[in-house]
């Protein structure tokens, strides 16, 4: 089988990169390196095809999709604070991009799309768990353009017959997440300010909570979605069913760390979601999907990668 990954030289990309070529297979990626880094794919020099372009140029894309068998569509423009500032950008890619792909696809004869999705469609219902007949209320423009990627996948499947399943990631985390950018997650910034012996920013009061998952977890469930029955134009959850505040994240942090220092609140930001936890019922029935790390176990591996001691 030959494995298209669009985003394959990001944080999660790269995780099934590597997945997928230790279990024999043949890996494609289609990644303009706007968010993705190079370095990822050194280690995988001469064993993966790396085609350097664009999702929002549908040529780029139809010369990544011939021949593939599956495809696993994780190239986008993340951050809800981004889209919030630039929301003309983040639909470009996120929602013109996306459909490129269904399109590419589709006409390929591709087996299988496996769209990354994302937590933010819920929005703030007080509800918990998310259950993925819950109805959608994005509260961002991320959110939009991640749900009507969804909603496009969904229908080329009733429409084309092409096969989609979109997976809702909820907080994914874990090794390879960029520390540094200005939008990046909360762990790996958490993780690096408190290494640095700098108090770490919570936006809000630190009571909010999310489901965070392990990057490991979210590969598996990608990769289970390749290939599992009877799912295609379904949407899914993906997360470990639990949540923490982010008060008792930093906690959690501090006490793998050894230290003890107090976070500093600031205002809440616009498009933040005050609480997410999934209901993985689905996942685990169709996907037969299981949760193999924990948030505390991904945290100190993500620690230990953050320090040099660890693997990437």
């Amino acid at each position: 089988m030959i494995y298209l990954i669009t985003g394959g030289a990001g944080f999660i990309g790269s995780h099934v990169v590597r997945n997928l070529l230790d279990r024999g297979e043949k890996v494609r990626i289609l990644d303009n390196f706007a968010t993705g880094k190079r370095e990822h794919l050194v280690p995988l020099e001469g064993r993966v095809e790396v085609i350097e372009g664009d999702i929002r140029y549908l040529n780029n894309v139809q010369e990544a999709v011939a021949g593939a068998d599956y495809v696993i569509h994780l190239a986008a423009l993340p951050s809800v604070a981004r889209s919030v500032r630039t929301p003309i950008e983040s639909n470009d890619t996120n929602v013109h991009g996306t459909l490129n792909v269904l399109i590419a696809a589709r006409d390929a004869k591709v087996k299988r799309v496996v769209y990354a999705a994302s937590s933010s469609a819920y929005g703030n219902s007080a509800t918990l768990p998310k259950v993925e007949t819950m109805p959608s209320d994005p509260l961002s423009p991320y959110a939009v353009n991640k749900l009507a990627g969804e909603l496009y996948c969904r229908v080329f499947t009733r429409v084309y017959g092409l096969e989609t399943v979109s997976l809702r990631y909820f907080n994914v985390f874990g090794p390879r997440q960029d520390p540094s950018s200005q939008y990046s997650a909360v762990i790996p910034r958490f993780i690096q300010s408190l290494l640095a012996d700098q108090r770490p920013r919570i936006f809000g009061d630190g009571e909010h909570s999310r489901d965070f998952t392990y990057v490991q977890n979210a590969v598996e469930a990608s990769l289970l979605a390749c290939t599992a029955p009877g799912v295609a134009g379904e949407t899914i959850n993906v997360a470990c069913g639990e949540r923490v505040t982010l008060n008792r994240l930093v906690k959690l942090i501090c006490a793998n760390l050894g230290k003890d220092l107090a976070p500093i609140y600031d205002e809440p930001r616009a498009g933040d979601v005050l609480h997410s936890q999934a209901d993985i019922r689905k996942a685990q029935t169709l996907l037969r999907y299981q949760p193999a790390v924990g948030m505390e176990e991904g945290v100190k591996r993500t620690i230990e990668w953050l320090r040099g001691d660890g693997a990437a």
